[in-house]
């Protein structure tokens, strides 16, 4: 029995260093957004000074990011739920080979990418200078972590006895995507949606080279604030960027939490239709054999 909570101690120490490790930074720098003085730290007092100040000089860049970051995740989801059940239906070496080049995006520098679309698409001077020109950078960057989330779901189900199952039930193709294949895969839309947006709200790499001055984003105008070391100011723009961006991770969370199906005891219809639509949305997942 001691040994056993000694075993949960020394987890649980762990676990709480682990933690420390990853917050204790990140709280020492919305700190330093709100002290008056960074270098002299608690003492100096706390204000909001560098906050109004952020707000006043860079709020357009934290818009700009938010929505970059939306419709980045509209796009990788267009994109890259049917991409992924392609590939989950095809499990050929095409399809092996298409999944290994959506990587590419990833394992190539940021700056080398960035570097590609200015070669490929500079000369387009209306598209060059918008904000649509970064969106398509971080789709780029964005949509093999969409895809690899949503198809490592479906790879571990097996997607072909539920879709021949719904279809000897009458449910025709739409049925089955919006029904059988979309509850199913959830998780897997979740995770890639959060990769998705925190990764599009971070971005820096890619963003620092097809930015123009009208479309600076938030990392881009954090390292400015930081390279003219105005440390209060550029502490105060990370502060600014966790209390936009966590209620919006937890705004999806709550989302794609599942809705328990309610059944209607008086509904007593024979339709096959009618009870597959009510007993698909509820997701099922058999073993794979």
């Amino acid at each position: 029995m001691r040994k056993h909570k000694l075993i949960f101690s020394l987890q649980l120490g762990f676990t709480l260093l682990v933690c420390a490790f990853l917050i204790v930074p990140v709280v020492l720098s919305i700190l330093a957004g709100l002290t008056a003085n960074y270098f002299i730290g608690l003492e100096s007092g706390l204000t909001l000074r560098w906050i109004m100040e952020v707000w006043d000089g860079y709020r357009d860049t934290i818009f700009r990011s938010v929505g970059i970051a939306v419709a980045c995740l509209a796009l990788t989801l267009l994109l890259g739920i049917p991409t992924a059940y392609v590939l989950a239906r095809t499990r050929n070496r095409l399809a092996r080979l298409i999944e290994e080049l959506l990587v590419l995006p990833i394992a190539m520098p940021g700056l080398a990418t960035a570097l590609a679309l200015i070669a490929t698409y500079g000369a387009m001077r209306g598209f060059r200078t918008s904000w649509a020109f970064i969106l398509v950078g971080h789709v780029l960057f964005t949509l093999p972590f969409m895809v690899r989330s949503v198809l490592a779901v479906l790879s571990a189900i097996d997607l072909k006895t539920l879709e021949e199952g719904a279809a000897s039930l009458g449910a025709g193709f739409r049925q089955r995507f919006f029904d059988v294949v979309l509850p199913n895969c959830r998780n897997g839309i979740l995770a890639g949606s959060l990769m998705v947006v925190t990764l599009s709200m971070g971005e820096f790499n890619m963003t620092w080279l097809l930015h123009t001055p009208l479309t600076k984003t938030l990392p881009v105008g954090l390292a400015d604030a930081y390279a003219s070391l105005r440390l209060e100011i550029g502490s105060a723009y990370t502060l600014i960027f966790f209390l936009m961006i966590m209620p919006l991770l937890l705004g999806m969370q709550a989302l794609a939490r599942p809705r328990p199906t309610r059944f209607n005891k008086d509904d007593t219809s024979d339709d096959a239709s009618k009870l597959l639509g009510m007993s698909l949305r509820t997701p099922l997942i058999p073993e794979k054999k």
